[in-house]
């Protein structure tokens, strides 16, 4: 287990590099000094209104300098901080809210609406003004001015490795989920608070030497609400580097991202798949940006070949890193440059029957499994809690449900997830597999691939296509793709056409919709 935690680790780099940029988001910059300040400001809030451990915090804001101070400022506090998905609708906040029954809300203005409707009563609610034009919840108090009435002064809550951390799932197969982790695990698996060898740091002061030399400036494409985005800015917050958000934050905007990366000079950013990598080609096809990116890091959706190889085109020098995982495991395998994937440390593929570690070499399709640093579960579920993270071997795993084949190199053939298997006719289907390939045809912008009830197979494989130009490629076009690549009964039986296939705010595929549509 690691001995870091947020709070103290953010403190001792700030004490080295007090002057350094910490955060930047269009004209606003702070310090780490001044990161430091605010986020004591708001940890001595919550300590004042006897917040500590067990008590939670819901961060239900755009990307932001506030995002990150909430999760900070929670820490210090000994508050257990979890991410809100801002797209969703009252039914489902309420739900959210009434699984994670939250002490406090942080949230944008433009969400005051949702907040009042349905906030716990007794919650303290700190609001962020923006340009929504919506007025103070009541009750709720303004985000800048209950900082600016609190003390500056070091919070007297003692943080620990041993704290909580709550990664609510993006509910693409079902309703959200809370994976709860220790802080200092989510350090040292996801986060990747590491030496560049992998191995760990010796002490917080060899770790603070090497966040002095730092000079990384990185910018999250993701939302900060959902792993990739957070864990992917928090490594580099954690590591010395400067964090900057992009200009826009409603929504993802490749012209906007784009302007921030030049004119901030940022080294490294993170998008999510084709849906966020096919709008930066197009754009970068259409002007020239004069980029200092050294990595573009991907993760939570598919990224097609073809995309990777246009990135590196247009991007020269850079390096893109494909990284599988989840809420469960963190990073559990990641490729470079288009290769293969590789196992990461704790990374092995399960039997199929969950019994014992299978062999690279092993032509069994099994369960992709991650030990190590891995979650105490998820909240207030054992059931599922059991179902998950099982002992194999005298080790406990994290199993989040993607089928796969350990290689005899090593490396990790990825099959699917069991949650997007279409089985028709005795035999599985792999939705992603086919969507890959989908994506690979001229013309095809997206698609996304789901199974339909059918008398005759039990279930029939059918896709949702948005084409550039309606009905083109036509459907024995994109048939004689699939049957060229993949074996007949994975083949979609039918095509049917969207203007958008509409997908979750990190990305990731929205299968409830895509059932709707056929």
């Amino acid at each position: 287990m690691t001995q870091f935690d947020l709070a103290t680790l953010h403190e001792a780099i700030a004490t080295a590099v007090p002057d350094r940029e910490c955060l930047v988001w269009r004209d606003r910059r702070a310090t780490w000094q001044t990161v430091t300040e605010r986020t004591r400001r708001l940890g001595n809030l919550l300590h004042s209104r006897g917040l500590g451990p067990g008590a939670r915090m819901a961060v239900y804001l755009h990307n932001g300098p506030e995002y990150l101070e909430a999760l900070l400022g929670a820490h210090k506090a000994r508050v257990t901080p979890f991410n809100v998905n801002y797209r969703y609708t009252a039914d489902e906040l309420a739900y959210l809210f009434a699984d994670a029954g939250p002490a406090v809300v942080v949230f944008h203005a433009a969400f005051a609406p949702l907040v009042a409707r349905t906030a716990p009563p007794s919650a303290l609610l700190l609001q962020v003004m923006d340009d929504s034009g919506h007025p103070l919840v009541p009750g709720a108090l303004p985000y800048e001015e209950a900082l600016a009435a609190a003390s500056p002064g070091p919070v007297p809550a003692a943080p620990s490795p041993d704290d909580h951390h709550i990664i609510y799932t993006g509910g693409t197969t079902g309703m959200p989920k809370g994976v709860v982790w220790r802080i200092g695990d989510l350090l040292d698996g996801p986060v990747g608070i590491r030496r560049r060898d992998g191995s760990s740091f010796g002490s917080l002061d060899e770790l603070v030497g090497h966040a002095r030399a730092n000079r990384r400036r990185i910018l999250p494409a993701a939302p900060l609400m959902h792993g990739t985005g957070i864990w992917f800015t928090l490594n580099g917050w954690c590591l010395g580097s400067t964090v900057v958000i992009a200009d826009r934050v409603d929504r993802f905007d490749a012209p906007s991202l784009l302007a921030t990366l030049e004119r901030e000079r940022v080294t490294g950013t993170v998008i999510v798949g084709d849906a966020f990598a096919r709008p930066l080609v197009e754009e970068l096809q259409s002007r020239v940006y004069d980029l200092r990116l050294g990595m573009i890091g991907t993760s939570g959706a598919f990224l097609g070949e073809a995309l990777r190889a246009r990135l590196s085109e247009l991007v020269p020098g850079v390096r893109t890193v494909d990284t599988l995982g989840s809420s469960e495991t963190g990073n559990s395998a990641v490729r470079m440059d288009g290769g293969r994937f590789e196992a990461g440390p704790w990374t092995v593929v399960l039997s199929a029957d969950q019994t014992r570690v299978l062999s690279p070499g092993d032509p069994e399709e099994g369960w992709l499994a991650r030990s190590g640093p891995i979650p105490l579960g998820y909240l207030g579920d054992p059931e599922k809690t059991a179902r998950t993270f099982r002992t194999v071997g005298g080790v406990r795993y994290a199993i989040p449900g993607d089928r796969a084949v350990w290689r005899e190199d090593g490396t990790i053939d990825l099959r699917g997830r069991e949650a997007t298997v279409i089985n028709t006719a005795g035999e599985k289907v792999f939705a992603e597999e086919v969507e890959g390939v989908l994506r690979e045809v001229e013309g095809v912008v997206d698609a996304l691939v789901v199974g339909r009830p059918s008398e005759r197979w039990g279930q029939e494989v059918v896709a949702v296509v948005h084409t550039g130009k309606p009905g083109e490629p036509d459907d024995a076009a994109l048939k004689d793709a699939c049957a060229a690549r993949l074996a007949g009964f994975k083949v979609p039986k039918e095509f049917v056409r969207a203007d958008e296939v509409r997908r979750h705010a990190n990305g990731k595929a929205d299968y409830a919709w895509a059932r709707s549509m056929v």
